[in-house]
C-alpha cells in the first residue's frame, strides 16, 4: 500500500504513473495503426 501511495504523492512517482501511462497509450495507438495498415490495400504506402 505504501508504494501506491508513493506512487501517486511523491513527484518521482508522479513522472512514473506519467511514463507508464504514455506507453500503454503507445502501444494501443501502434497497435490500432498497424492493424490498420495490415487491412489496407496493396499500393497505398506511408502512415496516412
Amino acid at each position: 500500500m505504501e508504494a501506491l501511495k508513493l506512487l501517486f504523492t511523491s513527484a518521482a512517482g508522479l513522472y512514473s504513473l506519467g511514463i507508464i501511462l504514455f506507453m500503454v497509450a503507445m502501444g494501443i495507438y501502434l497497435t490500432l495503426k498497424v492493424r490498420s495498415l495490415m487491412n489496407a490495400r496493396p499500393g497505398k504506402e506511408g502512415w496516412d
